[in-house]
C-alpha cells in the first residue's frame, strides 16, 4: 500500500475583485477560487506526485459535489471528507492582499468549525497515512475544533504518523476566549515539524521575540533569531526535530524580497535570497512552502535541496493568482538551478 500524506482542515471558497485591466471585468467583476490552507498543500503535493488525502467537513449539497469532483480531478483523495452541516465557508480578499490585509470572513457556522469530538473515524482516515499536516487556523476556528485537532494528532501520533504543523495565525479568527499560546502548546507536543516565522511563533507558542530586530535592518539577526527560535521550539517540545521559518519583507517601492530557513540535525541552512517586483497574489505562498518541504522529505532528498526547492516554490506562488500554486516539479526545479 502505497503511504499518504493526510492534510487535514477546512475548505474556503474565495471571492476577490477581477483586476481591473480584466477584458470582461465589467461582466464579471469577481472571481472565485477554491481555498483553505490544508487544501492549497494537498493541491501542491498532488500536483508533484506524492499521494495525497484531503480530509474536511462539507454540506451534503450540489456545490460540495463540485468542489469534490474538482479535487478529484486535481488527483486529490476525497474519501476523508466527512459530509455534514450546512454550509461553505467564504472569505473576500483584496486583490493582491495578504490574509493580514484586507480580508473578510464569512465563515461562522459552516460544516468545518461546527466539527465536535467523535464526529471523524480517525482509525479509518489514518490508515494508509505516513505523514499528517494541519495548521494553526483549524484551532483558531473554535474550542471543539481544537479539540479534533488534539483528537488526530493524538491519534496520529500513536501509529507514528509524521505530523507537522504551520504556525498561521489569523488574528481575526481567535474570538472564542481564549488566547492562541492557551491552546496550541498541546498540539505541538505532539508534531515532529513546525514551520511558521519567529513573530507567529512568539504569538502562539511563547517563544521569545527581540521587538527591536526590524531596527537593526541586518538579515544575519534575523537568520540568527530564526535559530533561537527554533531551538526555543524544540527545547519546549522535544519531538520536534525541524522547524522552518520564513522572512518575507515588502518594501513600500513594490520590491519584495524572501528567504527561509530550515533548522534540522541540529544545523541552521538558509536559502537563497529571491526578489521581484510587484507581487501578483500573496495568498498561499506559505502553504506552498510548507507543501515543498513535505514534498522533500516525503522523498528523503538532502535537507539543503529541500529548503531550495520548498523557497523557490513558495517565491513562484506569489506571481500566481489564486490560492494554490499551478507549479510542476519541473517549473520549480528549474528556478532552484538558475538560482
Amino acid at each position: 500500500m502505497i503511504s499518504k500524506v493526510l492534510c487535514f482542515g477546512e475548505l474556503l471558497l474565495r471571492v476577490s475583485p477581477a483586476p481591473q485591466n480584466e477584458k470582461d471585468a465589467e461582466k464579471h467583476p469577481f472571481y472565485l477560487y477554491m481555498g483553505g490552507a490544508e487544501a492549497n498543500v494537498a493541491t501542491a503535493l498532488a500536483g508533484w506526485g506524492v499521494p495525497v488525502k484531503y480530509c474536511t467537513a462539507l454540506p451534503a449539497n450540489f456545490m460540495s459535489s463540485h468542489i469534490i469532483d474538482y479535487l478529484e480531478y486535481k488527483g486529490i483523495f476525497t474519501s476523508s471528507i466527512l459530509m455534514s452541516g450546512d454550509r461553505i465557508g467564504v472569505y473576500y480578499l483584496e486583490r493582491g492582499a495578504d490574509l493580514k490585509g484586507s480580508v473578510v470572513y464569512d465563515r461562522a457556522g459552516s460544516s468545518f468549525s461546527a466539527l465536535k469530538p467523535g464526529m471523524i473515524d480517525w482509525d479509518k482516515v489514518f490508515r494508509d497515512v505516513s505523514w499528517f499536516n494541519f495548521t494553526a487556523i483549524s484551532p483558531a476556528l473554535g474550542w471543539d475544533v481544537a479539540q479534533v485537532c488534539l483528537e488526530a494528532v493524538k491519534a496520529a501520533s500513536a501509529k507514528g504518523i509524521k505530523i507537522s504543523c504551520d504556525l498561521n495565525y489569523r488574528s481575526r479568527l481567535w474570538k472564542y476566549g481564549k488566547e492562541p499560546a492557551e491552546v496550541m502548546p498541546a498540539l505541538v507536543e505532539y508534531c515532529d515539524f513546525v514551520m511558521g516565522n519567529i513573530w507567529s511563533a512568539n504569538t502562539l507558542l511563547g517563544t521569545s521575540i527581540d521587538a527591536d530586530i526590524h531596527g537593526k535592518k541586518q538579515k544575519q539577526a534575523y537568520l540568527d533569531h530564526a535559530e533561537l527560535t527554533s531551538k526555543e521550539i524544540m527545547a519546549k517540545f522535544p519531538k520536534v526535530k525541524t522547524v522552518a521559518n520564513t522572512f518575507r519583507f515588502d518594501s513600500e517601492a513594490d520590491h519584495t524580497l524572501y528567504y527561509t530557513t530550515l533548522y534540522h540535525d541540529q544545523k541552521l541552512l538558509h536559502s537563497p535570497e529571491f526578489t521581484c517586483g510587484a507581487v501578483v497574489d500573496r495568498s498561499g505562498s506559505g502553504d506552498c512552502f510548507m507543501a515543498g518541504l513535505i514534498y522533500g522529505f516525503y522523498h528523503h532528498n538532502e535537507p539543503q535541496d529541500i529548503l531550495n526547492y520548498a523557497t523557490a516554490a513558495a517565491f513562484g506562488k506569489l506571481q500566481e493568482q489564486g490560492d494554490a500554486t499551478e507549479q510542476d516539479v519541473l517549473m520549480v526545479k528549474r528556478v532552484t538551478s538558475n538560482d
